[in-house]
């Protein structure tokens, strides 16, 4: 009765199409997030509410085959649920990463300042194509990321750097200043607050 309604044909019924569409491709998009990482029961149960709620949408869509406006909806919601789930992705920082800094001239000053912030840094001299660099790795929690963004951009803005997810790592090669991250925390601070 109440789905004869025109308003909940053309605007309530596409609303929540579009609402399931946005809910269930961010889920799917955190749950590749989550499978990449090998975090397996999380991304197990991401995927049954993903699916659920696709089982909606797609329901609501075959009922309503002769309503164009659900199309719309449905392509609207998946658009933002994809901007939405990217976004949310970025905001957890879940996982390890590799990041890789190419220096022409001597990164000693980024090393020191990547060393006194906690980070575990392996340093290698290496021929580049304009002659001699300095190649630095450092595996950091991807939280961390943009603090040392930061220190090679202050400190060595010529610098190079690429950054890539790390599955697994053998060992822990993080931080562990007195086993207090707060205390990690506040020296990264300083050491920005420095120069």
């Amino acid at each position: 009765m109440f789905a004869d309604f025109p308003f909940w044909q053309y605007a309530g019924i596409p609303l929540l199409i579009c609402l399931a569409r946005i809910c269930d491709v961010t889920l799917g998009t955190i749950r590749i997030m989550y499978v990449a990482r090998g975090i397996k029961v999380l991304a197990a149960i991401l995927g049954f509410f993903e699916v659920l709620i696709w089982l909606f949408a797609i329901g609501q869509i075959i009922s309503n085959l002769t309503n164009v406006v659900n199309y719309f909806a449905y392509a609207v919601g998946y658009a933002l649920g994809n901007y939405i789930g990217i976004t949310i992705e970025e905001k957890l920082s879940v996982g390890v990463l590799m990041l890789r800094i190419i220096t022409k001239k001597k990164g000693d000053k980024v090393v020191d300042v990547l060393r006194k912030a906690g980070f575990g840094i392996t340093a290698i001299d290496a021929k580049g194509i304009y002659g001699p660099v300095q190649v630095i790795f450092t595996v950091i929690n991807r939280k961390d990321l943009g603090g040392a963004v930061e220190i090679i951009k202050r400190h060595n803005p010529q610098a190079v750097y690429s950054v890539q997810d790390v599955r697994s790592v053998s060992t822990s090669p993080f931080p562990q200043i007195n086993g207090d991250e707060r205390t990690m925390r506040r020296l990264m601070s300083g050491l920005m607050q420095r120069k």
